[in-house]
C-alpha cells in the first residue's frame, strides 16, 4: 500500500489497485489513498460482488466510510469528491474459478460492477487443469466470460503470459489485457 500511495501522489494518471481481499478495510484503505479503481479477486458469486460495490460507494448506494485523508482532500475539497466519487469508482472482479463462470451472469448483472477480469491461471487450476490455459475447457470458460461480458456492456480483462497471446484478446475486445 505504502509504494501505491506514492505513485497515487505523484501520478495524474488514475491508477486501479488490485487489493489483497474483498474486505471493506482492504477496499476502504485503497480509495482513501487515491486510487481510482479497485481490482477484487476471486469474486465467485454475485453477493460478493454486491458487497464489494457497497464497500465502494458512498451513503445511499453503498456503506463507504469517510476517512477525511487523501481522496477526499483531507476534508478541504470533501464535497466535490463526494459529489464525483461513485460514478468516478471503477469497480472491477476478478473472474478466476470455475465457480465465477458458472455465476458470471448474475456477477455482471450486478449494478456498480464496471468490469470482469479473467485470471486464466488459477481459473485453469480451479478446472484441474493448473497452468493449462490453452486447454479447450479453459478457453470455453473464458469464451463464456466474454460472452457475459460483451451482452451485459462490462469491460473485460485477462492476463496473458506474452504480447504475442494479447493480441487474439485484444480483436475479440478485450480492453483490459495485462
Amino acid at each position: 500500500f505504502l509504494a501505491a500511495q506514492t505513485l497515487l501522489a505523484t501520478s495524474r494518471v488514475p491508477c486501479l489497485m488490485r487489493v489483497p481481499e474483498a474486505t471493506e478495510a482492504s477496499l476502504k484503505r485503497a480509495l482513501d489513498i487515491g486510487a481510482a479503481g479497485v481490482i477484487v479477486p476471486m469474486v465467485n458469486s454475485a453477493q460478493q460482488a454486491r458487497s464489494i460495490v457497497s464497500f465502494c460507494k458512498y451513503p445511499p448506494r453503498g456503506v463507504r466510510g469517510v476517512g477525511l485523508v487523501r481522496a477526499q482532500g483531507y476534508g478541504f475539497d470533501f464535497q466535490r469528491y463526494v459529489r464525483a466519487a461513485d460514478d468516478a469508482t471503477a469497480v472491477c472482479v476478478q473472474c478466476e474459478h470455475i465457480a465465477a463462470v458458472q455465476a458470471i451472469d448474475s456477477i455482471v448483472a450486478v449494478d456498480g460492477v464496471d468490469a470482469i477480469f479473467v485470471g486464466p491461471y488459477d481459473l485453469s487450476g480451479s478446472m484441474g487443469r493448473l497452468g493449462e490455459v490453452e486447454h479447450p475447457d479453459v478457453l470455453a470458460a473464458i469464451a463464456r466470460v466474454a460472452e457475459a461480458c460483451k451482452k451485459s456492456g462490462r469491460a473485460l480483462g485477462i492476463y496473458v503470459g506474452s504480447a504475442a497471446k494479447a493480441k487474439p484478446f485484444i480483436a475479440q475486445g478485450y480492453t483490459f489485457v495485462a
